[in-house]
């Protein structure tokens, strides 16, 4: 079989995403292809340069990896058949015999050695996880060993976001690193992709249209029927409802929240429910002396005082009722899950919607008469971004705050917040694993190697927080790993480093003759799907 070949970004987008639904419009209607949509679309097809979920869901139907997950989210084997863990610093690991990559390549352990070697590279942003899996060496050709320098609790966890690419196909085509996403690189990598998974990229055009075809020679066991899928983004809620209900498309990842009740009573349309492992919630810059982006002289997020007032201004119960129209779990957590935290309800417990707390604070902060502030937001990243960012500068008015909201396609926001090129901005953390290490070492631990703090945007310094979040990584008794991980998040909520909003309620909107699974972690199995 050929490897995969792709298609760059056409000049006009807009001309482009219009051929795209009248292409959709065209395509016969086929009980083995599925057609599906979302607001956004995957960043790069360069499955180690960006983590986020639509990117990695989309890519982990072409690259697969050592271990992964089932429907109930359980860790299951992949390329590895089977493990053992004979001391605290060592995994073994067998591989799976007679696997090929799209070009035919045989599967090895030097493909797995590469593939996290390169997942730890400055350019990756799964670097941190990487790191966690210590150094790979290649045992025999079927038989990979990791040395670790401090245990890891989670371990498997982790080796389950690192997909598995080929080692002589990236030599091949100079993309032994992965692509620098946030300086716009382009790479091979990036519109081309050679796994060992179940689905083939057939073409790739960003933000247009992305097609995909069944794997003839994949080793694994596919339950559903669908031959063949093709990916179209559609940014507008209403188009892409308009696009299902009659029929163009088979499937919409996210429909918005006030477009659910009607779907629900739509004849040939079905909605599924489910919660999502993530957090929304709002970062500040706490680094710099003077924003970048705002009032000059003092930076009032610098100051615990402004933080917690804002914190105190959000109501909500508003967004939660007339925004989110009830799908949405507001916490003052900060993990994906409540498991996180052990389900803790001191640390789930939200700081109280308090308008004359705020006020006062912010006055006792030097900052009576507010300040000026913008806030980067995505609009095509998270549930009704751009409309809770519009929301929360509403009611920080209130504070006398004037926030400027600078709302942009994912494609856009992500590079820039990854430069630390930002003052406020919105984010969104989860996946399907619930444990607190992968929120902590990359997001609220201070910034440093290996990935570590890479997505604290805000440059915040904790040593407090950063040594409990940096001892709980290698602690092997579960009893005293709970408290240290506990004491992590009650510093951090302490020191208001994020403003906390919900969790999402991810409804699912499909054809009636569509079969898919749910998974909490908001990812779409392909070779689970059926098209009736």
């Amino acid at each position: 079989m050929p490897p995969p070949t792709a298609r760059r970004r056409p000049a006009g987008l807009v001309a482009a995403a219009l051929s795209a639904l009248l292409w959709l419009a065209a395509a016969p209607a086929s009980a083995q292809t599925l057609r599906w949509a979302s607001q956004g679309d995957a960043q790069t097809m360069d499955p180690h340069s960006q983590n986020e979920l639509l990117t990695n869901s989309i890519n982990g139907q072409v690259y697969e990896t050592l271990v992964n997950r089932d429907r109930k989210l359980d860790l299951e084997p992949v390329l590895a058949t089977e493990w053992s863990n004979p001391n605290p610093l060592t995994w073994r690991f067998k591989l799976r015999p007679n696997v090929k990559f799209h070009d035919g390549t045989p599967f090895t352990a030097d493909d797995v050695v590469f593939s996290v070697q390169r997942a730890r590279e400055g350019t990756s942003d799964l670097r941190a996880y990487a790191n966690a899996l210590g150094t790979p060496r290649r045992v025999d050709a079927l038989t990979v060993e990791f040395a670790l320098k401090d245990p890891n609790p989670i371990f498997l966890q982790h080796l389950a976001t690192i997909q598995i690419m080929s080692k002589a196909w990236c030599e091949k085509h100079k993309a032994t690193r992965p692509q620098d996403f946030k300086n716009k690189e382009e790479m091979y990598t990036a519109f081309n992709a050679n796994g060992t998974g179940p689905y083939v990229l057939v073409s790739r055009a960003p933000d247009v249209k992305t097609v995909y075809r069944r794997n003839p020679a994949w080793w694994g066991r596919i339950d559903g029927n669908v031959q063949e899928v093709v990916y179209t983004p559609i940014k507008s809620d209403a188009t892409r409802i308009a696009a299902l209900i009659s029929g163009e498309i088979d499937f919409v990842l996210d429909p918005a929240p006030q477009d659910v009740q009607r779907l629900r009573g739509t004849a040939g349309v079905k909605v599924v429910d489910g919660p999502e492992n993530r957090i929304v919630f709002i970062g500040m810059d706490q680094a710099r002396d003077e924003l970048l982006y705002g009032s000059k002289g003092r930076n009032p997020f610098k100051d615990v005082r402004v933080r917690r007032a804002l914190y105190q201004a959000i109501d909500i119960e508003t967004i939660k009722t007339r925004l989110m129209r009830n799908q949405a779990y507001p916490t003052g957590g900060i993990t994906p899950s409540p498991l996180g935290a052990y389900n803790d309800p001191e640390i789930e417990k939200r700081l109280p919607y308090d308008l004359e707390a705020a006020k006062k604070g912010m006055a006792e902060a030097g900052f009576a008469n507010g300040f000026e502030v913008t806030l980067d937001c995505p609009n095509n990243r998270y549930i009704n971004d751009e409309e809770i960012c519009q929301t929360l500068a509403a009611m920080w008015a209130k504070l006398n705050v004037k926030v400027r909201v600078n709302a942009m396609p994912r494609s856009t926001y992500f590079p820039k917040v990854q430069k630390f090129d930002t003052s406020m901005y919105m984010l969104g953390w989860g996946g399907s694993i619930t444990d607190a290490e992968t929120t902590l070492t990359p997001v609220l631990r201070n910034r440093g190697e290996g990935g570590v703090g890479a997505w604290n945007f805000g440059g915040y310094v904790d040593a407090k927080l950063d040594e409990l979040a940096a001892a709980s990584s290698r602690e092997p008794d579960p009893k005293k790993r709970e408290q240290l991980v506990k004491a992590a998040l009650k510093r951090h909520n302490e020191e208001v480093h994020h403003l906390p909003l919900h969790r999402q309620v991810i409804p699912w909107a499909a054809r009636q003759n569509v079969e898919l699974v749910h998974r909490a972690d908001n990812w779409l199995e392909w070779r689970w799907v059926s098209v009736k």
